[in-house]
């Protein structure tokens, strides 16, 4: 009786926002709209769109509405709601430097109720202010003084995972490496039966981060806020105890990112509550450990693909550390020598972006190239309308790590970490994260693809169909 009382309600639901959208898009009709279909009632063209994050086909489901409509912005419907998508550098530039004057933060439904409190969802001084705190542990200075712990961290997920294996299942196995660092530099977990289970509910988490925002029991929705709930309570427990911690004095006020959200007030000097902090690590746990993941999984591919750009990386990697002692560890200085290495990393990125782009919302009524985009309508940028444009990257389809030598890339044209003052705060993390895994997996092992041509796709970030089984050569220098 009540599970049919809640689809009823469910069902309910839907029809009054399906209507509720229909009476705002008839007001809407008179309007000068971007060129576009809004496809199926509710719906519109989420089907569509999903096919292509699965077929890994992104770049052609943009490229085919531009060229149909309008190569600078078009409009769709996706997740239940109207949607304008801002297309090449200009579009990036327009959403990333208007925020809070035309656009602000517009995350699809299942993202809000998901990171509740957290950065992604605050908007105008708050975000502001919640922005900078972060920011100041996550900048390359503070981050500097954890190079050599994520370094031993690198160091013995190889000794474990790696090394005298025949094969190695890249993904699933560079995630132990990537939560493992997350978790160890924002909450300092280290414990193997607490690192599982708060892994095994990111998994679920994660698939529901942009889904249909049904949360009905089967869904992916609901198995994700069940795995947020878990994650949070455990979260909550540690900070139980790290409070006391720090009023004993046990811990250092800089010792990870949670003592230092308890111990540093914003710039107001309002400290954030219980419920902001948790959510704000979560959010990090999250983009910290995942994008990384496959980004990195995306190297380990090309690096196998392209046996002259692996032998480039390698003889980069040997420079820094034969000029080491033994049992040495990496420092900053090290990692600024890892210039071939990054560029690498950043045309796998053009190539192979992690996710597809993000969202805003009009909160105003505004005309953008000569067409109205109305208040509450969602706005997206996708990496695929300026990565793969051969105008902006000659031969896009060709792996060219030199387009990023010098000036680089035009400004906005690159974008997989996005833009403004909603840029990625964790792409420092990132980028050490990313370069210290590959100074260690390089110079100990080559590798070649058990599975040639294997496909990936978005779901949402993105991954190798079959996990990337590899086959490893171990070096004997």
């Amino acid at each position: 009786m009540e599970v049919t009382t809640f689809l009823v309600l469910a069902i309910f639901v839907l029809c009054l926002h399906f209507i509720t959208k229909t009476i705002k898009l008839r007001r809407h009709q008179s309007l000068n709209l971007p060129g576009g279909s809004l496809g199926w009632p509710i719906v519109g063209e989420t089907f569509e769109f999903l096919r292509a994050m699965v077929d890994c086909n992104v770049v052609r489901f943009i490229k085919e509405r531009m060229d149909k409509y309008d190569s600078r912005v078009f409009k769709t419907s996706l997740l239940g709601d109207p949607m304008v998508v801002f297309c090449g550098p200009s579009g990036n530039k327009f959403l990333f430097s208007n925020e809070n004057k035309n656009v602000q933060v517009g995350w699809p439904t299942t993202v809000k109720k998901l990171l509740r409190s957290s950065l992604v969802n605050k908007v105008g001084d708050e975000a502001k202010i919640t922005r900078r705190l972060l920011v100041s542990f996550l900048n390359p200075e503070a981050l500097r003084k954890y190079l050599p712990k994520m370094d031993t961290i690198a160091q013995h997920h190889i000794d474990t995972h790696w090394q005298g294996k025949k094969e190695v299942v890249v993904h699933s196995t560079v995630k132990l490496y990537t939560f493992h660092l997350a978790c160890c530099l924002f909450l300092s977990i280290e414990e193997s039966i607490q690192l599982s289970n708060i892994s095994s509910n990111f998994g679920k988490f994660l698939k529901g981060i942009i889904a249909f925002p049904i949360n009905l029991p089967g869904t992916r929705f609901h198995a994700a806020m069940k795995a947020a709930s878990v994650i949070q309570d455990e979260i909550k427990m540690i900070i139980k105890k790290r409070k006391v911690d720090l009023e004993e004095r046990r811990v250092s006020p800089t010792q990870d990112l949670l003592s230092y959200l308890l111990a540093t007030p914003d710039t107001n000097g309002r400290f954030l509550t219980e419920m902001e902090i948790i959510d704000n690590i979560l959010l990090l746990l999250f983009a910290g450990h995942d994008t990384s993941r496959s980004v990195l999984s995306s190297i380990m591919k090309y690096l196998a693909d392209l046996p002259q750009v692996y032998e480039q990386v390698l003889k980069e990697q040997l420079e820094i550390s034969q000029g080491k002692e033994a049992g040495e560890l990496l420092q900053w200085e090290d990692i600024q020598r890892m210039k071939y290495s990054w560029n690498v990393a950043s045309e796998v990125m053009r190539l192979s972006p992690p996710v597809t782009g993000t969202y805003r919302e009009a909160i105003k009524d505004f005309t953008y190239a000569d067409y109205n985009i109305p208040k509450g309508w969602k706005l997206h940028w996708s990496t695929a309308s300026s990565h793969m444009d051969p105008t902006l990257f000659p031969n896009p389809e060709t792996f060219d790590a030199s387009r990023f030598e010098g000036a680089g890339p035009t400004p906005f044209s690159y974008v997989p970490f996005g833009g403004g003052p909603r840029m990625c705060i964790g792409q420092e993390f990132a980028r050490l994260e990313i370069l210290v895994f590959m100074h260690n997996v390089v110079k100990r092992f080559k590798w070649d693809l058990v599975n040639l041509g294997e496909k990936f796709k978005y779901d949402p970030m993105l991954e190798p169909a079959k996990g990337l089984p590899i086959r490893l050569q171990p070096h004997h220098f």
